[in-house]
Formats: structure tokens, C-alpha cells, sequence
């Protein structure tokens, strides 16, 4: 897992809070309650640190931003214990909480700067698609064609048989956006897919840029974004239909990324 939090400060030259966008790597938390619709921790934070940093009412609204690293397979639940029974709400905010107290510990020594260079760099990379098999299709159609009251094999399988079926009417390949921003000695990294962690680590270890962060879910969704080593073990985010583009996609995307990482400087 990716345990840091980084954010990037925008203050007017009067001190006057502007905006702060922060990246943590965790997966949403949920925990509605019911079918309710939520923008999870990540709202609830902005509002926290609007709080923190005295920045509420103002006119222009301070803007408070949390964006999503590297969590494709990171979540905080204790799968090995019985699971905790708490309020609607309850685990969202304390994550937001957590993470809020401590960007606004470390704001307090940040030095605001009087200007930054600002640079952006994207491309379009190809990637194949993953395509079911003619034993996968055939399967998928005879689960599909079970009476709706038929007892599944797995909770999921009516729901990935119809992602199976999706996926032969995909192209071969596709393009998918890949692209890196720059704020001063701030480096950015935007994926549309979900991000597992070891990948953002890798990117912050080998990019240029000190400190590198990676927004994930970002200019698009893709599905998962397993590691080859992740396929060969066979978790569900590497299931045909949570995963869609080729084993070495994850290689191939940091490789971009680094080669953009480059064309800022």
C-alpha cells in the first residue's frame, strides 16, 4: 500500500485560501446505510479541511479537493475479523477526518510559493482488449438464459456473464489517455483505470518529479489495472470483465507515463 498523503496549496497573495487538492490512496469506503447515492470520504474531507483551515463562506468559495491514488486493490476492511456494525456514514467520515488532520498538521509549515511554471503533457496509448474465449461466450449465454429464479453458482455470475458478452462487441484495441501535469517541481500522473498500488509506487520511484502522485479514475474508466504478477495469482480484479485491456497494460501505461515525465522538463 501507498500510505502518503500529498497536496498541492493555492492561496491568493493575501494569504486567502483558494483551493488544496490532496491524493490518498484508498478505495471508497461506502457504508450508506442503503441505496443511497455518495460522493464517500472524498467529500467529506473537502469540507473537513474547509473547516480546518478557516476557509468556509468565503467569496469566491475556497475549493477542497481529495482525488483518488493508487487503490485499485487497497480498502480498510478487516476481512479476517467479524465485520463492525456501525452507523450510516461512520467510516466515511472518519477516514475523511484522519486524512484532513493530517494534511492541516502539515500545512501548517508549508511555504507558499509566489509563482510556479505550470506544464501539461498527454497522449493517446494503444492497449488490446481482452476477448473472451468461444467456451466463454457459450457459457455466459446459458447462464444468461436460466430461468431468473435459478440458484447462481456465484453471487457475481449473472452480472460478469454480461460483462463477458460486452466485451466480444469491443475493438481489438483501443486508445486510452495517458497524461501528466506539472506545478512547479510537482508531478502528476492521470490513468483511467483503477490503479493498483505496487503500480503507483512505481511511478513515484522512478519519475523525475519529487514529489509524483498519481490521480486514478482520471480522463476515464477503464476497468482494473492489475500487475502481470496480480494475473498470474488470479484475484477478481483480474477477472474478464473487471479487467478488460491486455496482462502487460500496467508495464506499457507506467512506460508512458515515464517518457511524459521526460517532455515536461
Amino acid at each position: 500500500m501507498d500510505p502518503d498523503i500529498t497536496f498541492v496549496s493555492v492561496q491568493a497573495t493575501n494569504g486567502r485560501p483558494i483551493a488544496l487538492l490532496a491524493n490518498y490512496s484508498l478505495h471508497y469506503v461506502g457504508g450508506t446505510g442503503g441505496p443511497q447515492i455518495s460522493a464517500d470520504y472524498f467529500a467529506m474531507f473537502a469540507d473537513r479541511i474547509q473547516q480546518l483551515l478557516g476557509a468556509d463562506r468565503l467569496d469566491p468559495p475556497f475549493v477542497g479537493i481529495l482525488s483518488n491514488g493508487t487503490s485499485g486493490d487497497v480498502n480498510n476492511i478487516n476481512v479476517r475479523d467479524p465485520p463492525e456494525r456501525l452507523p450510516p456514514y461512520h467510516k466515511m467520515r472518519q477516514v475523511a477526518n484522519v486524512v484532513a488532520a493530517e494534511v492541516y498538521k502539515v500545512y501548517q509549515t508549508v511555504r507558499h510559493q509566489d509563482g510556479v511554471e505550470l506544464r501539461a503533457r498527454q497522449r493517446e496509448l494503444e492497449l488490446a482488449m481482452r476477448k473472451p474465449t468461444a467456451e466463454q461466450l457459450a457459457r455466459a449465454r446459458a447462464i444468461l438464459a436460466r430461468p431468473t429464479d435459478a440458484k447462481p453458482a456465484h453471487v457475481h455470475e449473472v452480472e460478469y456473464a454480461r460483462r463477458t458478452l460486452a466485451l466480444a462487441d469491443w475493438p481489438d484495441r483501443i486508445q486510452v489517455p495517458v497524461q501528466v501535469l506539472g506545478i512547479g517541481p510537482v508531478a502528476i500522473a492521470a490513468v483511467p483505470f483503477e490503479v493498483f498500488a505496487e503500480t503507483g509506487l512505481e511511478i513515484k520511484q522512478k519519475s523525475p518529479y519529487k514529489p509524483t502522485f498519481t490521480i486514478e479514475l482520471a480522463n476515464g474508466w477503464y476497468g482494473y489495472l492489475p500487475t502481470p504478477e496480480q494475473h498470474e495469482l488470479g484475484g477478481y480484479e483480474t477477472w474478464l470483465g473487471t479487467n478488460r485491456v491486455e496482462v502487460h497494460a500496467s508495464r506499457k501505461i507506467v512506460a508512458a507515463l515515464l517518457e511524459l515525465f521526460g517532455d515536461l522538463r
